[in-house]
């Protein structure tokens, strides 16, 4: 009927149009509950994935640190010093040693039985003080491989291996120490 006037009265439905209308209105119910509930899964995840990536960038970030930390030490300066553990010219500590049983050091070629042996140089890591004065702090030990080791008089980078002799040139059973 497409035309009713205001003084019928609409008449009931039938128990079939009454339970099609509720079906319905159940359908609406359950596919809103449903996409009520797909969004919550869906910002759970989303939370899950930001808390995540958060999490792996901390992580990034405190091995980053640890690294910068452990290779914040890289740079060693190295003063060349003499028996009194005076700064002396850095001309001195580099001359290399000889693989013989002599000595060669910054003050002569003497055998190291002849006695006296000239003047021991050798490096200072770490350590302060200018030409002249006597080295403050530091250490005759030799740092790590991956360390840059600088003169602290000149500012050149040194060869490694203690008096002038560098890791490379040492396998032939040279004397790296100072002697007696």
């Amino acid at each position: 009927m497409s035309f009713q006037d205001e003084n019928t009265t609409p008449r009931e439905p039938t128990l079939a149009e009454r339970r099609a209308r509720q079906q319905a209105e159940r359908r609406a119910r359950e596919e809103a509950s449903a996409r009520v509930l797909e969004e919550q899964a869906k910002s759970k995840k989303r939370k899950r994935i930001l808390i995540g990536t958060g999490v792996t960038v901390g992580v990034v970030a405190v091995i980053a640190i640890g690294y910068a930390i452990a290779n914040a030490g890289d740079d060693v300066e190295a003063r060349c010093v003499d028996e009194n553990n005076v700064v002396v010219d850095d001309s001195n500590c580099v001359t290399p040693a000889s693989s013989t049983s002599t000595y060669h050091s910054g003050a002569g070629f003497y055998p190291i039985f002849i006695g006296g042996g000239g003047r021991q140089y050798h490096y200072n890591y770490g350590g302060t003080g200018n030409v002249g004065q006597v080295a403050s702090g530091g250490s005759t030990v030799t740092p790590k491989d991956s360390a840059r080791v600088k003169s602290g008089t000149s500012g050149k980078t040194i060869s490694r291996g203690g008096l002038g002799v560098s890791s490379k040139s040492s396998s032939s059973g040279g004397s790296k120490s100072s002697g007696s």
